[in-house]
């Protein structure tokens, strides 16, 4: 009798988890404050981690940035650094009476800096090697953004050992790293947040990066077990947020290409708007956003149809080897480099 009622109240609970999302489609949530938190972003130097650390920035978040390039990691800190300065030159512009002279005027009013680290997420002992720093000099991290990562380009018989471990490492294990530096605090406090930016081939996959797609996977499926694991142990206060795009123009994929006919319907990203879209999902607590939202559809019919209908729907959509001219792209590059090194 137990497990009926039981039985009733899940099902009255699933019922009413519909209810709520259907709400935050027609009300969006409040956004919350990151103001003075310290946030940790991966993969900073470039490219979507760029952006990542400028929208923090913006919203007043202490931040750390962590990058395997030296140079793009500090450009982007010079970024930070004036959107910073902007921002206090706006708070003394507003308060012209409370301004004096000197330095300090055109620092915000919080005190808010930004971090560098140099650091290859994919070995382990750098990692933790620099999370031990960040707590020292900084303190401990309230937003973990898991943003790094690689591609190598080749077909699976083509692609050198060391470039598949390289990719997992960077993609999938540095995850598990980096939230194991910093999750233990979290856990004390019962606050913070973990965002996993994987990829819509995490959820579906194509041919020939199957290095990639298996990273990305694991990294999906990583984050889906930490996120129950906070669940289980009752930890509400820690959120996380798996954010999935589609191909995004960052350069990362130059040269990917799905049918021509379809490709005005289903442009590459541009990656601003992914960021934005994803920095709305964090700063309410979504669990997952996926841009644009025809890929939840995607996932659902994967989930559902038979392997030979996705097959048709992916070459219909010229899906199926929408990888191949990057892959040659990358191939033909890697050549000339050779060539011109004598190699």
């Amino acid at each position: 009798m137990n497990i009926l009622l039981e039985f009733f109240v899940v099902t009255f609970r699933v019922l009413w988890a519909f209810v709520l999302a259907a709400a935050k489609w027609l009300v969006r949530p409040k956004e919350k404050s990151v103001a003075g938190q310290v946030c940790l972003i991966t993969g900073a130097g470039s490219g979507l981690g760029r952006l990542f650390a400028l929208e923090f920035a913006r919203r007043r978040a202490l931040l750390v940035l962590w990058d395997i390039n030296t140079q793009s990691n500090e450009e982007t800190a010079g970024m930070v650094q004036h959107i910073y300065r902007e921002m206090a030159e706006e708070a003394a512009a507003a308060a012209p009476g409370v301004a004096g002279d000197g330095e300090k005027d055109v620092l915000p009013h919080c005190n808010l800096q930004v971090y560098t680290y140099t650091c290859d997420v994919g070995k382990r002992e750098n990692v933790y090697m620099t999370a031990e720093r960040v707590r020292k000099e900084v303190g401990e991290v309230s937003v973990l953004v898991n943003n790094a990562g690689v591609v190598s380009g080749h077909h699976l018989l083509e692609c050198p050992d060391e470039l598949i471990e390289r990719t997992m490492m960077v993609n999938c294990h540095a995850h598990f790293w980096t939230t194991k530096a910093f999750l233990p605090k979290m856990l004390e406090m019962n606050h913070g947040h973990i965002v996993t930016v994987a990829s819509s081939l995490g959820l579906f996959s194509t041919a020939g990066v199957e290095d990639y797609c298996a990273s990305k996977f694991g990294a999906v499926g990583f984050h889906e077990s930490l996120s129950h694991e906070l669940k289980a142990a009752e930890k509400d206060g820690i959120k996380t947020t798996l954010v999935c795009p589609y191909l995004v123009d960052t350069g990362m994929f130059r040269g990917c290409r799905i049918r021509k006919e379809i490709e005005p319907f289903l442009p590459p990203l541009k990656p601003e708007y992914c960021v934005k879209q994803a920095m709305r999902a964090i700063l309410t607590d979504q669990p997952m956003i996926c841009t644009p939202r025809l890929m939840y559809m995607v996932t659902f019919m994967k989930s559902i149809l038979p392997f030979e209908a996705v097959v048709c729907m992916y070459r219909f959509l010229g899906a199926d080897k929408c990888m191949y001219p990057f892959i040659a792209q990358r191939k033909q590059a890697t050549n000339n480099n050779e060539a011109k090194n004598g190699i």
